[in-house]
């Protein structure tokens, strides 16, 4: 097969000017406003070996770039952040009993299937708050990130927050194999309601466990979610589940971004490391899941250093998409000179830069086309010929 010079690897995707000055700005705004909460950025390397973060992390293997290094060991481009910063603050940062809180902002790798469409590339803004089990530690991170999207910009937007152990310990409880249980999961995973349904009433149950699951979909809405569902509760873990959201919500509620938040009792991920408190972010009229995080309390103990821990992560791609138009373009002005006023052109380019406005500075004399390289930048300032007046 051949390769033609232009073409790219499958998902990735090249970021143009203006594309580029929007996602560094959604950066930088999101960046600044998770510092302010004392968080400490860090970087850790594009190649992780497989038998550690690789194993480690919830992607699934079909989705992981592999390559060997000279000595025959399997390498992975990180699948996300949460591995490889489990694996650093196990060996390097963490002390028990003392809260960690780490930020990133990285790009991360997932192989896709051919007919996706979708990118293996794309970079995540995130935090993990590592060695705190308490609720105020979720409802820190969730608060958080709803502060770090309102300042990028985003406006119109909805956290919704679920239990994996309150799924868990209903899906078991009445269902009692794992095989079982997974397919439901994936139902919900897949918000195939509908099928959800279906098979729920397929299943040899009785109309009382039946009745049970099929509730399951009805638990959505704000804090009356979490006493109506104690009312249908039947095990210890289920009422234990219910009690960390209830306590959740206070703290929530306390940092003023309830009017943001919903409950969805019937909330799973695919990133099987959660255990607790897991949460969704949508923008309004946006179909595609803008972030996520959760509670993963068993992750650090796979590089032997036991330890709770919760964060989320946003996808800056999805995040410029949904706020599209929101956020206007920089202006931008071109100040075009000849040889023998470049002195001039650039004391005028200084003194705009130092105001804080974005100047290209340009000799005539470089320029082929003028028409199509003027017709890109807000304003035009030509400095030409003898000194005189300036012409816009």
């Amino acid at each position: 097969m051949r390769v033609f010079m232009f073409e790219k690897p499958l998902g990735m995707r090249d970021t143009l000017p203006d594309v580029y000055k929007t996602k560094r700005a959604l950066r930088e705004a999101m960046m600044q406003e998770i510092e302010t909460w004392g968080y400490s950025f860090i970087e850790t390397p594009t190649l992780e070996y497989d038998e550690t973060v690789g194993k480690a992390s919830a992607i699934l293997d079909q989705q992981l770039f592999k390559l060997l290094d000279r000595e025959g060991h399997t390498l992975v481009l990180r699948p996300d952040m949460t591995a490889p910063i489990a694996r650093l603050a196990a060996s390097k940062l963490y002390e028990e009993g003392c809260p960690l809180r780490l930020a990133y902002a990285a790009n991360v790798f997932r192989a896709q299937q051919r007919e996706g469409g979708r990118p293996a590339e794309f970079e995540q803004v995130g935090v993990e708050y590592i060695g705190d089990g308490t609720m105020y530690a979720d409802a820190e991170v969730i608060s958080l990130m709803i502060f770090a999207l309102k300042r990028a910009g985003l406006c119109d937007f909805t956290v919704t927050i679920g239990h994996i152990g309150y799924v868990d310990a209903l899906f078991f409880d009445v269902l009692r194999q794992e095989q079982r249980v997974e397919t439901l999961r994936r139902f919900l995973y897949e918000k195939n309601y509908v099928g959800y349904r279906e098979h729920v009433k397929s299943l040899p149950l009785s109309s009382i466990d039946r009745d049970r699951l099929l509730r399951l979909l009805t638990l959505r809405g704000g804090e009356e979610v979490i006493a109506e569902a104690k009312t249908y509760a039947t095990t210890e873990a289920e009422q234990r589940a219910l009690d960390e959201l209830e306590q959740l919500w206070t703290y929530v509620d306390q940092y003023g971004v309830t009017d943001m938040v919903k409950l969805d009792m019937s909330l799973v991920s695919h990133m099987s490391y959660y255990t607790g408190v897991l949460f969704e972010v949508y923008a309004k009229n946006v179909g595609f899941l803008l972030g996520n995080g959760g509670r993963y309390d068993e992750l650090l103990a796979k590089f032997h250093r036991p330890s709770p821990a919760t964060g989320f992560s946003v996808r800056l791609d999805r995040l410029m998409e949904a706020i599209g138009e929101q956020r206007r373009r920089e202006k931008t002005t071109c100040i075009i000179f000849s040889q023998e006023r470049f002195a001039e052109a650039y004391a005028k380019a200084t003194e705009m830069r130092q105001k804080g406005e974005n100047v290209v500075l340009q000799h005539v004399a470089g320029i082929q086309n003028m028409d199509p390289f003027t017709a890109s930048f807000d304003d035009v300032v030509y400095v030409l010929g003898k000194r005189g007046k300036d012409e816009r």
